[in-house]
C-alpha cells in the first residue's frame, strides 16, 4: 500500500510539472499572437499602396508578363507548404499537409507535376521522410518571419516561373498556409499566386473612390485599351520610363509582399493553435492531477484503515490473552 502512495505522489509531481510547462507556453503563445498581429497591421498600408499602384501599371501596360499571363495548359506547379518549425501546437502543421496533398493531387489530375516548396521544419521532415523531392526548403522563422526571408523565398519562387518547364521551371504558383481569423479559427487556404489577378486592395477602398469613376451621363468610365470597364478609380501616376518597365520592377516586390503577409498570417495562426493546445494540455494535466490526488487520498485512507483495523485486532488478542 506504502509503495502504491509513494507512486501516486511522485505522478502527481510529475504532473505538476508538466501544467507549469504547459502554462508557461500558453502564456508565451498568447503574447506572440498580439506582436505577430501588430506585424501584420503595420505591413497592411504598403500593402495597399503596392496593389494599387500594380493595378494602375497593369492597366496600361502590354500583359505579356510570365506572372501576369499563364500557359493555356500548365504542365508543373510549384507549391508553397507553409508549416512550423517547432510542436506543442496541435494539427496545425497536419492540417497545412494534408491541404497541400489535396491540392497536389488536385493538380495531378489535371496533368500536371508539382513540386513542394516548404517552409518549417515540420514540413521539410514530413516530405523528407517519404522522399519526396523539394524545390526549396526554409527553416528557422516561422515563429517570426521578416520580410528578408519573405523575399528569398518570392525570389526562388520567380526564378522557377521564369525557367521554362524543359528545364525544370513551373507554369504556376500556388501557396497552402492557415489564415488568421480570430484566437479560436484559423483555416487553412490554398491558392495560386501566380499567374496574378491584382484584386487583394480592400473593398472598402473601392467603395471610397467608387463615386468618382461615374461619367457624367451616369455610365461607368471605360477602358482606354480593352479591358473590362472598372467601377472605381486609380491614383494618377505617371509611369517613367514606362509602364511595362515599372510593372516589371513592381511585380518582384508584390511576390515578396504576397508572401510576406501569407508568412505574417501563418505566424499568428501558429501561436493561436500553439495557446489552444497548450491550454487544453493544462486543463487536461489539471483534470489528472486531481484524478491522482482523489487516488492517492483513497490509498491513503485504505491504509489507515488497515492500520487501525491491525491495532484493534491486536488490543482484541492481547486482552484475550490476559483474560485466560
Amino acid at each position: 500500500m506504502g509503495a502504491q502512495i509513494r507512486e501516486l505522489r511522485q505522478r502527481i509531481r510529475s504532473v505538476e510539472s508538466i501544467k507549469k510547462i504547459t502554462r508557461a507556453q500558453e502564456l508565451i503563445a498568447t503574447s506572440r499572437i498580439a506582436r505577430a498581429q501588430q506585424y501584420a497591421e503595420a505591413a497592411r498600408p504598403y500593402s495597399q499602396a503596392l496593389v494599387r499602384a500594380m493595378e494602375a501599371a497593369a492597366e496600361r501596360a502590354r500583359l505579356d508578363n510570365p506572372l501576369l499571363e499563364g500557359v493555356e495548359n500548365p504542365r508543373r506547379s510549384a507549391i508553397l507548404v507553409v508549416t512550423s518549425d517547432g510542436g506543442f501546437a496541435g494539427a496545425y502543421s497536419a492540417n497545412v499537409i494534408r491541404q497541400s496533398e489535396a491540392l497536389a493531387g488536385l493538380l495531378r489530375e489535371q496533368g500536371q507535376e508539382t513540386v513542394p516548396y516548404v517552409v518549417g521544419r515540420k514540413g521539410v521532415s514530413w516530405f523528407t521522410f517519404r522522399g519526396r523531392e523539394l524545390g526549396g526548403q526554409y527553416l528557422g522563422f516561422t515563429g517570426r518571419p521578416s520580410y528578408a526571408d519573405a523575399r528569398g523565398i518570392a525570389d526562388d519562387l520567380l526564378e522557377a516561373i521564369n525557367t521554362p518547364t524543359e528545364e525544370g521551371g513551373v507554369d504556376e504558383i500556388h501557396i497552402v498556409s492557415t489564415h488568421f481569423r480570430n484566437m479560436v479559427t484559423q483555416q487553412v487556404r490554398a491558392r495560386r499566386l501566380f499567374p496574378i489577378m491584382v484584386e487583394d486592395v480592400p473593398e472598402e477602398l473601392h467603395q471610397a473612390e467608387a463615386g468618382a469613376a461615374r461619367t457624367d451621363n451616369g455610365g461607368s468610365a471605360g477602358s482606354s485599351n480593352g479591358r473590362p470597364a472598372r467601377t472605381d478609380v486609380l491614383p494618377l501616376y505617371e509611369f517613367e520610363p514606362s509602364a511595362d518597365e515599372v510593372l516589371d520592377a513592381l511585380l518582384p516586390q508584390y511576390a515578396g509582399n504576397l508572401v510576406y503577409t501569407a508568412l505574417l498570417d501563418a505566424a499568428a495562426s501558429e501561436w493561436a493553435a500553439r495557446r489552444r493546445a497548450m491550454k487544453n494540455a493544462t486543463d487536461n494535466a489539471g483534470e489528472l492531477q486531481e484524478t491522482l490526488t482523489r487516488q492517492s487520498n483513497s490509498a491513503r485512507q485504505a491504509e489507515i484503515t488497515q492500520e487501525i483495523s491491525e491495532i484493534v485486532g491486536g488490543a482484541d488478542a492481547l486482552a484475550a490473552a490476559g483474560s485466560e
